[in-house]
């Protein structure tokens, strides 16, 4: 159930946030009014009544100026971004790539990255030159604080439980701040190095489960996707290490007889495709669907769709273009 809204903002001139912000970034009532088209009296008495609803003084006179209280400091960041956002849902401002010199931060990991990031390269150079993009290491299959804190403007990976906790929110009747796009699914395979004990002959359930393994787990933590679809069959593996790169999995099996599991389509990225013997997986696993994950408050921020319609575009031709002959 939905908590009550509280009656000092349900009956809330909303308009009274807007003067209150221009008051704060001028420190003056009379350039307030200046800039709001307003007379100097209406803004004294709009802010009269946000003292009234906010019961606190807000700003006190200070020579020729106003000086704010803690409390309407403390509260200015929050209307400042709201009537902000406000304003971008309703008169988005337009984004023109070509003249553009925004930076978008992306969280992803390295087998993602090799996936996508060339193509955005060629796609900036051509389209929009001036526009930069940062990778940072994604370090959870949960990056929804890492988005909420501004760390990224952006998450892509596979996020399961972030998803099925955002449908069942939203079944629930549930404010969802969070919103996703899928951008393509990944078939993950049996990796070892070629000669390995298991490499010319069919890998077994028996085989895979006596065999030693490596993870790919950002966390740490020895348990990922195809132990959970082993664990629904009564089976189990033993994880001797775990890494939390794709591209250092790689490396570790071309020299050892580990097993591992790697997206197939970065295999060949690494430059170790021709050491490495490449096998199905002897049981059925989940479709590893990798999707970008975004705050809703970037919904209708034009850089951001922006972003988001070049991240499928290069996704869905980088697919296109593996499955041509």
């Amino acid at each position: 159930m939905k908590p009550p809204i509280p009656a000092a903002f349900r009956t809330l001139d909303l308009n009274l946030l807007r003067i209150f912000d221009e008051v704060m970034a001028e420190r003056s009532l009379t350039r307030a009014a200046r800039n709001l088209s307003l007379t100097q009296p209406a803004v004294s008495n709009a802010l009269r009544r946000l003292r009234d609803a906010l019961d606190d003084e807000l700003v006190r006179r200070l020579g020729h100026g106003i000086e704010p209280t803690p409390r309407a400091l403390a509260l200015w960041p929050s209307v400042r971004e709201a009537l902000r956002q406000l304003q971008e849902a309703i008169v988005p401002s337009p984004f023109v790539p070509h003249e553009a010199s925004s930076i978008f931060v992306l969280a992803m990991a390295d087998a993602t990255a090799a996936e996508l990031m060339g193509g955005l390269a060629r796609l900036l150079e051509t389209q929009a030159p001036g526009v930069s993009l940062r990778v940072v290491p994604l370090t959870t299959r949960d990056p929804r604080n890492l988005i909420s804190e501004g760390a990224a403007d952006m998450a892509l990976g596979y996020f399961p439980a972030v998803l099925a906790d955002l449908t069942g929110r939203a079944q629930a009747g549930e404010a969802v701040s969070f919103a996703h796009q899928r951008l393509y699914a990944g078939e993950y395979v049996g990796v070892m190095r070629q000669g390995h004990p298991l490499a010319e002959q069919t890998l077994t359930l028996e085989a895979y489960c006596a065999a030693r393994h490596l993870l790919v787990s950002f966390s740490g933590k020895p348990y990922g996707f195809v132990d959970e679809a082993l664990a629904s069959i009564g089976r189990q593996r033993r994880i001797v290490m775990t890494v939390n790169q794709f591209s250092t999995a790689g490396q570790v099996v071309v020299n050892s007889d580990l097993l591992t599991v790697l997206p197939r389509h970065f295999v060949p990225t690494t430059g170790l495709g021709d050491a490495l013997v490449l096998r199905d997986l002897p049981l059925d696993v989940p479709p590893v669907h990798v999707e970008a994950l975004w705050h809703r408050r970037m919904q209708h921020d034009s850089a951001h769709q922006w972003l988001r319609a070049q991240l499928l575009h290069v996704a869905k031709s980088a697919f296109l273009d593996a499955a041509l002959p």
